[in-house]
């Protein structure tokens, strides 16, 4: 059988490998040993989604054409937090910070699988894009609101890789030159809650018990009546875990001192002014930002090299044994073990000719051949 090493040659009619060619190169390139080579055309288009147990994750989930879909205003953050607060209660995953601007949303998060992330992004934004293409759809946008699946990057165990993920979290608003402080941005933005303490409240408005009601030409006295209130569940990041509130809060303050500073400096040194809450609210939702991030996302975020490769070894460990399962699957074997944390693939169509002929509902009632 042919072996795929880390030298894959391609035609000399294209200089560039295609996504799918760079999503199998992702997972045969994870280290040197080389790995089976599958057919031509069963090259998996998105990379397998894995994550061990209690796994920090960064998730990251854009709007078609990076457009301003997400409207930074207080309403539309408390239908967001509400859809987030309902999707954790649902899903009972652990949320550590979350993020909005007007074109992508940010959550530091951990999960115990890949299938309990899947659950509760599925729910989220599903939600979240019914809810923002309402307050579009007079303006005449029809399209949809995500680009893509959502991106989950496995952050180390490491205190620096972390706090890394949170402080870059935490800086969006003012690293963009938005706002001169975070606690300045006007849409979805936890850092009052993380500072404060104070509870990250939103409310889900239940639409199919509103539509019920007007389906029943019942009169709708207070509209609020179909909105209940709910509210996130900030934990500790894992290498905080064991500090008291307080502490917490404090080093969580000071990491947002720093940012204004460097926000700051960076004023000062450019002379642009940020454009202000107030301009902020005003922009057009069908607007696009001029400059998105096209950058290709990392596989995991780690300190150290020992980390790093800790990570794409247990992932290496988990593609080898998926693909061996799904080659017996493949060959006909249905009780093909796959590993744990996977989603399998699904099986294929079966058809007429495979299956025994059942007797016409006109030769009256018969049983199934067993």
């Amino acid at each position: 059988m042919k072996r795929a090493t880390f030298a894959l040659e391609l035609p000399a009619d294209r200089k560039k490998a295609s996504s799918q060619l760079e999503d199998m190169l992702a997972i045969f390139s994870v280290r040197g040993d080389s790995l089976p080579l599958p057919r031509p055309g069963s090259y998996m288009s998105r990379k397998l989604r894995y994550f061990p147990p209690d796994s920090l994750v960064e998730i990251t989930t854009r709007t078609l054409q990076s457009r301003f879909l997400l409207q930074p205003t207080r309403h539309f953050a408390r239908t967001v937090v509400g859809i987030l607060a309902r999707a954790q209660e649902r899903a009972s995953i652990r949320i550590h910070a979350i993020s909005g601007l007007s074109s992508h949303l940010h959550i530091l998060a951990t999960v115990d699988d890949a299938e309990q992330l899947a659950d509760f992004m599925e729910y989220a934004n599903g939600n979240i894009a019914r809810e923002a293409l309402q307050l579009v759809k007079d303006r005449g946008w029809s399209g949809k609101l995500w680009e893509r699946r959502y991106s989950a990057i496995p952050v180390s165990d490491e205190e620096p890789a972390q706090l890394n993920r949170l402080r870059y979290l935490l800086s969006h608003g003012a690293k963009e030159g938005l706002v001169a402080s975070p606690r300045q941005w006007p849409g979805l933005h936890c850092i009052d809650a993380l500072i404060d303490g104070t509870p990250l409240v939103g409310f889900w408005r239940d639409r199919s018990a509103e539509y019920e009601a007007d389906r029943r030409s019942k009169p709708i006295e207070d509209p609020r009546a179909f909105l209940a209130e709910y509210s996130i569940e900030l934990e500790p990041l894992p290498c905080w875990r064991h500090l008291p509130a307080a502490e917490y809060r404090q080093r969580i303050a000071e990491i947002v001192h720093d940012i204004e500073v460097e926000t700051a400096r960076r004023i000062f040194l450019t002379g642009k002014i940020p454009r202000g809450p107030e301009a902020i609210r005003q922009q057009d939702p069908l607007d696009q930002a001029t400059q998105p991030k096209k950058s290709p996302a990392p596989f995991c975020h780690a300190f150290s090299k020992e980390a790093r490769g800790q990570l794409r070894e247990a992932y290496r460990l988990f593609v080898e044994a998926y693909r061996q399962a799904s080659a017996q699957l493949r060959a006909g074997d249905r009780d093909a073990r796959f590993p744990e944390g996977c989603f399998p693939p699904a099986l294929p169509f079966v058809s007429n000719d495979a299956q025994p002929q059942l007797p016409s509902s006109r030769d009256g009632p018969s049983f199934a051949p067993g």
